[in-house]
């Protein structure tokens, strides 16, 4: 099994060009649908965060990259960005339970995130974040 790294600009038409990459790699794996399809979801919303939350500020992103690496029992996806320190993990889970009224905006796709992987950890390494996740192979 191969693996994939790409480095983009985190803007918004560079989160699809990802996405897009993402869904060539699932296919030249031959991943099931449901993995490709989970592994693009969480994939693009932690580009996305990066994207829409990690430019601004006096210590913007200037890329988000991404490593995906296949193993027999697992995919690991590791994406990385050299924005200011956020732990997008740190946040309490989304109040799925609450009238819709009631919830707070935002949060639902750090919440798909866990729902869709095996784990997820979040480190600061070499002043970049870096969330990790891991998926179930099949």
């Amino acid at each position: 099994m191969s693996d994939l790294t790409l480095s983009i600009v985190p803007t918004a038409d560079e989160v699809a060009r990802l996405t897009d990459a993402i869904e060539a790699y699932a296919e030249r794996q031959d991943l099931s649908p449901l993995l490709a399809h989970r592994l693009a979801v969480v994939v693009e919303e932690l580009a996305a965060n990066v994207a829409m939350h990690g430019t601004g500020g006096p210590a913007p992103a200037s890329f988000v990259a991404l490593h995906l690496r296949a193993t027999e029992d697992a995919i690991e996806a590791v994406i990385e960005d050299d924005g200011a320190p956020f732990d997008p993990l740190a946040a309490s889970p989304a109040d799925t339970e609450a009238a819709l009224d009631d919830r707070e905006i935002g949060g639902l796709g750090i919440h798909f995130a866990r729902k869709m992987t095996r784990a997820l950890s979040y480190q600061r390494l070499e002043g970049r974040n870096r969330v990790t996740a891991i998926f179930d192979p099949r």
